[in-house]
């Protein structure tokens, strides 16, 4: 099924978009297919069984915490993050969840949450939800995958349970026929995708909808600027990005940095308030990951910055060029880290900033698939290791770099004329096939690199 720009930008909440987002939507669609079904007013227990990753790294990504949020009946992009804390302690104090905000239910938290490390053949991220009765039968069994991105899969079902249906003008599965289809027509990349969400609503909505999408992250960077403090989980992690604001607006000189690479600093500081917010559980847009949500959002917000101002249509075709790349990293690799590492996280990201920016500077697809070649070959290998299973070390200071990689990236392919040796989907193909020969403990287990080498103080 084709991948639409609002799959791969959706409003949610953090730390994680693979172990909060989807699990939480995976609870959600459970209970409802209980009330569906005519069990709800049945069930007397709810089960819970994470594998595998989700098992591995659950409590710092907050699995545990978005099923329940999902068995209450809250959607991702509904929930208020500040709500999610005292509705967690009050269902482990209880030791009972009231299914759909309404239907009662025994649930221990010690008990009825298995955590199994080992995992289903089908994907890493698997999650089993079950539903008993007085007599304790199974009423309903249900598996999900969360595959990345805070996509879904139902175990029986063949496409993501949660993805906009999509009937394009312009089908494309490759770079090549994506290429091929904007000099048939003589039109960009972004014009092209936008051709095609206009399938299902009008131009005008699809821009207003991106444009909506921009003011959710805008509104997150303004936090992460303003929000001081430690970061939740255990490792102390200060968040840094209200210290470098305020040095940036009282242009405090740093050490051994000229002062032409002011633009520098801002694009870290856009990056590191993203995710520092991520991390804390905030209210974050899978840019196509939460693990990756910053990359975007500091390219955009960085040419809004040094171009005075963007329009409307210039914000929406940032995002549509954006969307291309990461529809076919998505359809012909993974931009799960548990599944290929973070290369298909914050790479997929970093490809992603560096299309949509080469396109609203005007470059022509030959350069926007030049990009984004540049910027997803050079975090092939990437691994995910977060150090105690939070989304903070490497995670925040990875999007930073990889924001920076991105503006080089259109940099090199701007001053190009799109000609190049190595293709963006020979690149997607290497990391597919980098990902699945990479150890299980490089991706999204912390069970290797810096998660076992830092010392937790």
């Amino acid at each position: 099924m084709p991948v639409s720009v609002f799959d791969l930008f959706k409003i949610g909440v953090g730390p994680s978009s693979s172990h909060t987002v989807g699990p939480m939507l995976a609870a959600n669609r459970f209970a409802t297919e209980l009330d569906h079904n005519g069990l709800l007013a049945l069930t007397t227990r709810v089960q819970i069984h994470l594998f595998g990753s989700l098992s591995a790294t659950g409590v710092g990504h907050a699995t545990d915490c978005a099923c329940l949020m999902g068995l209450l009946g809250e959607l991702p992009d509904q929930i208020d993050p500040d709500q999610i804390e005292p509705w967690f302690n009050q269902i482990k104090t209880e030791q009972r969840i009231r299914l759909l905000q309404r239907h009662p239910v025994d649930f221990d938290y010690d008990q009825d949450l298995v955590f199994d490390p080992v995992p289903l053949p089908e994907h890493p991220n698997a999650l089993r939800l079950t539903a008993y009765n007085d007599d304790g039968d199974s009423l309903l069994d249900q598996t999900y995958f969360s595959i990345g991105g805070g996509f879904i899969h139902q175990q029986g079902q063949d496409e993501a349970v949660e993805q906009t249906p999509l009937d394009l003008p312009y089908p494309f599965r490759s770079a090549a026929q994506l290429l091929e289809l904007c000099q048939q027509h003589k039109i960009s990349i972004s014009e092209l995708v936008l051709r095609n969400e206009s399938s299902l609503q009008s131009r005008q909505q699809v821009i207003q909808r991106l444009v909506e999408i921009w003011k959710v992250m805008d509104e997150v960077i303004d936090r992460g600027l303003h929000s001081r403090g430690i970061l939740p989980g255990g490792l102390a992690v200060k968040r840094r990005a209200p210290e470098l604001y305020q040095a940036l607006r009282l242009k405090q000189p740093a050490n051994l940095i000229a002062a032409s690479l002011e633009g520098m600093d801002w694009v870290n500081l856009f990056a590191l308030a993203t995710n520092e917010e991520n991390a804390a559980g905030g209210r974050i847009v899978t840019a196509p990951t939460n693990g990756a949500a910053g990359v975007i959002p500091a390219v955009l917000k960085y040419l809004i910055r040094y171009n005075h101002g963007l329009d409307d249509e210039q914000i929406a075709r940032f995002f549509l060029g954006a969307a291309a790349v990461g529809a076919l990293c998505k359809t012909n690799a993974s931009i799960s880290g548990a599944d290929v590492g973070c290369q298909g996280e914050v790479g997929s990201a970093c490809a992603m900033a560096a299309a949509g920016l080469t396109e609203v500077l005007g470059g022509s697809p030959q350069q926007v698939e030049n990009a984004a070649e540049i910027g997803l070959e050079h975090n092939l290998g990437l691994t995910c290791d977060p150090v105690g299973g939070l989304v903070q070390v490497p995670c925040i200071e990875r999007n930073a770099i990889a924001a920076m990689k991105a503006i080089n990236a259109a940099q090199i392919a701007l001053r190009g004329d799109g000609e190049h040796f190595v293709s963006l989907d020979k690149v997607i193909k290497t990391m597919k096939d980098t990902g699945h020969d990479m150890q299980a403990k490089y991706k999204e287990t912390s069970e290797g690199g810096l998660a076992v080498n830092v010392i937790d103080c």
